[in-house]
């Protein structure tokens, strides 16, 4: 109970806000302040913000009933105090609720005093910045406080208020200009009748002509309303766009498959309605209304103004409180999709590339642009509305019907699941177990489909090395195939022979092989400012010699790793020149990390040690080189055929944000790191580049 009371605390606290902020616009714009209307909505403001107070108030009990799970902390203010002082959430309602007292005397001011334009600016910039401090308590702002992240809300929001805050104003002008008018007000009320008074005929006349010159006044700002919203919902529409793709980032599947995703669909549903009575009132009741007002077509056009922004007034309401609700659900990215409820998706990965699905999604995207002109140009010539509108939906119908089919392919139940298991060198490491034990047969030792048994299926297994056959599917879909099988294939089950984490990591070592892979076009060399989205390195956890312990997620955000895979006595030579680099690599903000590839005996280990200043990995060296070894492929030496070689030393570059940027194998790469100033600048290429793409996630998708 107590969190419907909160949900519709929060829409009323925030549709007041927003139409003080919009009212207080249009008013600024409207000019004609001296209208009947203008002190009807001056009369509106105090309650307003008012509402926007008890709002505010209700919405500080309530969350600290739940944020303490204390139900009766709902009437205790010494447990409101306590959430105030000691929480970020208590600090932002405080900023609220001071931007709100403001407005609240600013709204008083204008009520009783003469109305003057300055006013509702100011009351709108003070009503907008109570917005503003509110998204501060967005999603955006729990994950990221910064301006980058922040001003989109806050924009979103502003514009919002500024388009759907202004329809009551819009709608009180409406009814004040379609009112009927008193007996004798109208024109032909001037007529000469018996008993009436020269005198009381040109008062009549005076009032006509006050009545006019007030209808043409108001119909000007209607007027202007229409003139700043178009522009406005566009803002709307871009802020809306980012705020989503944030939120969504590559889980698209949540939209149809949780929570957040129905009530973000819901809007979407509602705000096309409100595009499309805006755009009516926009190009024909306006128009007709505000060039003959006073005419029974006119009048026509006014009472559908009235009926239908009344409408669209009530459907922004809802939006409001889906917006509202959609603030206070788990984010579509974070949601957790247990089961996919299609046979079904929609995927340009799996698809895109075949000749055919090419054709017929671009023949599709060619109807849908013939259907756009032949629209425009049935509006430019006044086509019949039935045509006009009839001829470009068929034509949108037949493009989706040929469109996107094509892009459709097999779903399951666990498509959209989000691996339980990191992906890290340790799950690597078992699920490479795990492959050769059940899998090296039918797919071969390095995943190229070329088993010893390949040949008897009448379907040879995929190539899952040299293919993009991560790429083009999701970890989900890997998971059911493991442990569901492949119908008509061979491919068998083994949801019975290994269990759901074992599965995961034979998922995670299929993403680290092709992530290898794909790593043979990397080089000593930094590409600037090209960090890839599908090089983060496989975390991993270590122990060293000198006491050191941590993961290499722990560097993120501080220091770039060079990670070296050394055996012994081979790389005793490069060791040696690593350690009089060592301190130069320490001052350029870089951590040197070695592992050894071929678990040295005691006494070679401790040879290692006396040689060395940095971190010699001594527990969890396994896992690693069993991971790192997968990216071991150049393009002169692609290692495609038979048992994979290792190269006896190999070392990798990571930045501090996290993705692997530079690789040197000195039997394939020639001389590369072995210049010492070679290895320096791409350090301080590193070191010269901001954060370009955000921090890698820590499970394959």
């Amino acid at each position: 109970m107590i969190e419907v009371i909160a949900t519709l605390l929060r829409w009323s606290q925030l549709a007041s806000n927003m139409i003080l902020v919009g009212a207080c616009v249009f008013l600024a714009i409207a000019g004609s302040i001296h209208s009947p209307w203008v002190s009807r909505l001056e009369r509106a403001l105090p309650w307003l913000a008012l509402i926007l107070l008890a709002g505010l108030l209700g919405i500080l009990a309530t969350t600290t009933a739940q944020a303490t799970g204390v139900a009766e902390n709902v009437w205790r203010p010494e447990a409101w105090m306590a959430l105030v002082q000691n929480t970020r959430m208590g600090q932002i309602w405080v900023g609220r609720a001071a931007c709100a007292l403001l407005v609240a005397a600013i709204t008083l001011y204008i009520r009783f005093s003469a109305p003057a334009r300055w006013q509702y600016i100011l009351c709108a910039t003070v009503a907008a910045a109570a917005l503003t401090v509110g998204s501060l308590a967005s999603h955006a702002a729990a994950e990221d406080l910064s301006l980058v992240s922040i001003l989109p809300y806050a924009l979103h929001i502003i514009m919002a208020s500024i388009w759907f805050g202004a329809l009551p104003a819009f709608l009180v002008v409406c009814f004040a200009c379609t009112e009927e008018p008193a007996p004798g007000e109208t024109k032909g009320g001037g007529a000469a009748r018996p008993g009436i008074q020269t005198e009381a005929i040109q008062r009549i006349h005076a009032v006509f002509q006050s009545r006019q010159q007030t209808v043409q006044a108001d119909t000007l700002a209607l007027k202007r309303f229409s003139s700043y919203a178009l522009p406005v919902m566009l803002g709307v529409i871009a802020t809306g766009l980012i705020i989503t793709y944030r939120m969504v980032d590559n889980s698209y599947g949540a939209l149809v498959s949780t929570s957040y995703g129905w009530l973000l669909d819901a809007k979407v549903a509602l705000l096309v309605v409100v595009l499309v009575i805006a755009s009516r009132a926009r190009s024909t009741w306006l128009p007709l209304f505000s060039e003959s007002a006073d005419s029974d077509l006119g009048r026509a056009g006014g009472q559908r103004l009235r009926k239908w922004v009344s409408f669209e007034f009530m459907l922004a309401l809802g939006i409001v409180l889906l917006a509202t609700i959609v603030a206070n659900t788990v984010p579509a990215k974070h949601a957790i999709i247990q089961e996919w409820p299609y046979s079904f998706r929609f995927s340009l990965a799996a698809t895109w590339g075949d000749p055919t699905v090419m054709a017929r999604v671009w023949s599709g995207v060619g109807l849908l642009a013939t259907g756009g002109a032949i629209w425009a140009f049935g509006r430019l010539k006044h086509w019949d509305r039935k045509l006009r509108l009839g001829l470009p939906a068929l034509l949108a119908v037949i493009a989706l019907s040929v469109a996107l089919p094509p892009l459709a392919i097999d779903a399951y139940p666990e498509t959209y699941r989000k691996t339980p298991v990191p992906f890290d060198t340790i799950s690597i490491a078992n699920g490479s177990a795990y492959f050769a034990e059940n899998c090296v047969a039918c797919h071969g030792l390095q995943g190229k489909g070329d088993g010893v048994m390949a040949k008897s299926f009448a379907k040879p297994p995929v190539d899952m090395l040299t293919e993009p056959h991560t790429a083009k599917h999701t970890a989900g879909d890997f998971f059911h195939w493991l442990t569901y099988g492949i119908a008509d294939t061979g491919m068998p089950s083994f949801g019975d022979k290994l269990s759901e984490e074992d599965r995961w990591d034979v998922v995670n070592f299929l993403h680290a092989m092709s992530r290898g892979y794909q790593a043979r076009l990397m080089s000593p060399k930094v590409n600037p400012e090209q960090p890839q989205p599908n090089m983060s390195p496989p975390n991993f956890s270590y122990s060293a010699q000198d006491g050191s312990s941590g993961t290499l997620k722990d560097f993120r955000g501080q220091k770039n790793v060079l990670l070296v895979l050394f055996s012994w006595p081979e790389s005793k030579e490069r060791l040696a020149q690593l350690e009089q680099l060592h301190a130069k690599l320490s001052a350029a903000n870089t951590v040197l990390l070695a592992v050894p590839e071929d678990d040295p005996t005691e006494q070679e280990l401790a040879e290692v040690i006396n040689n060395v200043s940095f971190p010699v990995v001594t527990q969890g060296d396994d896992e690693i080189v069993q991971s790192y070894v997968l990216f071991r492929r150049t393009l002169s030496k692609p290692d495609l055929l038979g048992p994979p070689t290792v190269p006896p030393h190999m070392e990798f570059l990571v930045d501090r944000f996290g993705y692997l940027r530079a690789r040197w194998i000195p039997n394939a790469d020639g001389p590369g790191w072995s210049s010492a100033d070679m290895l320096v600048q791409q350090v301080a290429q590193l070191n010269r580049e901001g954060e370009i793409l955000p921090p890698p996630g820590d499970h394959v998708h």
